[in-house]
């Protein structure tokens, strides 16, 4: 099916292309999201992988798809954040001796998120094994329910019912503020 929207696509059907987008969206938007880690941001270069890919589709070869994509994908998020580095830097550069308060509370920020992922930590090693695999795997590493079902072996029904039951472990057994 895959094979054949490509191949379509190929041959300049836009309907197609469309059909490729909508299957692997979700795919594109993750791998771009776990580079730059900012939702517009995210969105932003999502739109300009797709164009990549667009033109970039008589060179395909054929070998895993979704592999090709999410490479183009990871690609592209890594030079939009080397840009956003160069773009801070000038910034900087060119700031008043005065601004250096605004790095202060950055060091703060850092030192409270490390504070709170050392917390989570502790809490994650309570949280029963079936659980934490689950509740790491989609929360922290952003795995999709077919990413956990494949490296666990299960159908995706079985991720579903350990996340519902993780989130519900979860509930009765942290308390919110706890993590403030």
């Amino acid at each position: 099916m895959v094979e054949s929207l490509i191949d379509r696509a190929r041959n300049g059907s836009e309907h197609a292309f469309r059909l490729l987008i909508e299957t692997y969206k979700n795919d594109v938007f993750r791998s771009v999201y776990g580079v730059l880690r900012n939702q517009k941001d995210a969105e932003d270069a999502s739109q300009e992988v797709w164009i990549k890919i667009y033109s970039s589709l008589l060179s395909y070869e054929g070998k895993g798809f979704k592999t090709w994509i999410t490479r183009i994908a990871v690609h592209h998020a890594i030079d939009c954040k080397r840009k956003q580095a160069r773009r801070s830097e000038e910034l900087v550069d060119e700031l008043p001796p005065s601004i250096d308060a605004n790095r202060t509370e950055t060091i703060e920020n850092m030192l409270l998120r490390k504070e709170q992922k050392q917390l989570l930590g502790k809490k994650l090693a309570k949280v029963p094994p079936a659980y934490r695999e689950v509740i790491e795997g989609f929360y922290i590493k952003e795995k999709s329910y077919q990413q956990l079902a494949d490296e666990q072996n299960v159908q995706i029904k079985t991720i579903e019912t350990k996340l519902y039951r993780a989130r519900l472990w979860m509930k009765k057994n942290w308390k919110e503020e706890e993590f403030q």
